[in-house]
């Protein structure tokens, strides 16, 4: 208990830290952020908190994570009532949304903290061990690189600022975007230094191990770098997959999927890193924007509601146990578009989240778990011909929810393995801010998108998401082009 006593007290402190600086919130890169001057142990713990919390208190990380991966793909409708939010389930995104502002703003300010850590804490001489001064460096790279990584996959290539910005001069504070490749590669860097930093785990409390980075994340997120890069290094994936399969720290498939996500198992054997919501003050909204009534104890429009063609994909599969986890259908007292569009019809809740508490929900957020590591190897396995070694690490994740090994069929090509480890991806991970990045990775964002068959029940009218290539990404904020004349637009973006 001691080191989970801990643990919340630096997030507390972190809470603190970050209190004075509420306005960085808002504040776009092109700002100067001021640096501050460390000398104590606690100090730089308290500031190395402050980049963790960036997790709980970025509204990106809270939900809006969910709205640009599942929402935007196949997987959920908007629901709900927000109009910025409909642009982003129908993928017309306007570069005025302030949704896109704000994770950018907000990604940027944890980035920013991270950059102080990294500069501030090679010169604290107080209550600081060697060894802790190595571990809090590798905190701050993998975190830096894990926003970065973020960042990339949202926008493309990114301005790239790996130090404190301490000048108004507009040749410091106007950066131009660095290429898509060049944020892959500091990403990577930042990596692998950051797992030569590292700790497999920092002792036996799975609260503490679960909370903060260690050898097993930065291998976890090198291996999902390397997929998710412009040219991906299957070779690598594989590599680092297997060092997280084979780490220390212990990683295994929780035996019972439901348990991932009932609220009573978090920081468990398969887990690699998460957010860890206390409740209260330390609790997470973002679950009573998505729970039915029954749950949530509300009786407003619910937000993100899974799509006719994710509950196809469970039942064609038979995939009943993790439907089951998935999605929870109620009858409700308001009308939906996609679901009968009258009152009193049943209709799916998001539902990975089950405990809404008020605004203030102690449900955690994965970031980084075993089964996607290992349906990843198996993405890189197929890639490189290998579906045999593919189809070992797939059946691995469909034993745990009783489905059979794949048939002859499944495995009759790499093309055919291919849509098997998406499906599979898909059924396995919904509603955990995978799927966009699935679909661009595997490029076929595109005819996924434009083949989907929703029907809008008050007209009765296809769907026409119309979606073009250039989409795949979004737009620069419009708010940070004005700031900065350097930045230039995603293409196809007005």
């Amino acid at each position: 208990m001691r080191n989970k006593k801990i643990v919340f007290s630096l997030l507390l402190a972190g809470f603190l830290f970050t209190a004075c600086e509420d306005g960085l919130d808002d504040t776009p890169i092109s700002q100067s952020i001021k640096d501050n001057a460390y000398t104590s142990g606690d100090q730089i713990e308290a500031a190395l908190t402050g980049v963790y919390e960036s997790f709980q208190g970025n509204d990106y990380y809270v939900w809006d994570h969910i709205l640009f991966s599942d929402v935007r793909s196949d997987n959920h409708y908007a629901g709900g009532d927000n109009p910025e939010v409909f642009q982003i389930d129908a993928i017309n995104v306007e570069t005025a949304n302030s949704r896109v502002f704000n994770a950018w703003a907000a990604i940027y300010n944890a980035i920013a903290k991270a950059n102080v850590v990294l500069e501030q804490t090679p010169g604290v001489s107080q209550q600081i061990t060697e060894e802790r001064r190595e571990q809090i460096m590798g905190e701050a790279y993998f975190l830096r690189a894990y926003h970065y990584y973020t960042l990339v996959r949202l926008f493309g290539g990114v301005p790239i600022i790996t130090a404190s910005v301490n000048s108004a001069d507009p040749s410091v504070t106007r950066q131009p975007r660095n290429t898509a490749d060049e944020v892959y590669a500091q990403i990577i860097t930042d990596l692998e230094t950051a797992a030569s930093m590292l700790p497999d785990t920092y002792g036996d409390d799975p609260g503490t191990n679960k909370a903060r980075a260690t050898k097993g994340a930065a291998y976890a997120l090198l291996a999902k770098a390397y997929a998710q890069k412009p040219t991906p290094d299957y070779g690598q994936v594989i590599s680092y997959a297997n060092m997280v399969l084979t780490s220390p720290a212990g990683y295994n498939l929780m035996g019972s999927y439901a348990e991932l996500f009932d609220g009573s198992h978090y920081n468990n054997s398969e887990s690699i890193l998460e957010i860890q919501y206390l409740g209260g003050n330390e609790g997470s909204w973002g679950p009573q924007m998505h729970l039915p009534p029954s749950v949530s104890g509300d009786t407003w429009r619910k937000f993100v509601t899974p799509s006719h063609n994710l509950v196809d994909a469970f039942d064609s599969e038979g995939d009943e146990i993790r439907k089951n986890a998935t999605i929870l259908f109620e009858e409700v007292s308001w009308v939906d578009e996609y679901w009968g569009n009258a009152t009193g019809s049943s209709i799916p809740f998001a539902y990975k989240w089950k405990n809404a508490m008020g605004w203030a929900s102690s449900d955690h957020v994965y970031l980084l778990r075993l089964a996607d590591i290992i349906l990843l190897k198996a993405e890189a396995h197929n890639a490189l011909g290998d579906i045999a070694a593919a189809a070992t690490e797939v059946n691995k994740v469909r034993e745990r929810v009783n489905l059979p090994d794949l048939t002859t069929e499944q495995m009759a090509s790499t093309a055919v393995m291919k849509q098997v480890i998406l499906k599979e991806r898909r059924l396995e991970l919904a509603q955990e801010a995978h799927r966009w990045d699935d679909l661009v990775r595997n490029g076929v964002v595109v005819e996924v998108m434009n083949n989907v068959d929703d029907v809008d029940l008050r007209d009765n009218q296809p769907v026409n998401y119309n979606m073009q290539a250039f989409e795949a990404y979004l737009p620069i904020p419009q708010q940070e082009i004005n700031r900065n004349p350097n930045l230039v637009q995603n293409e196809g973006y007005n």
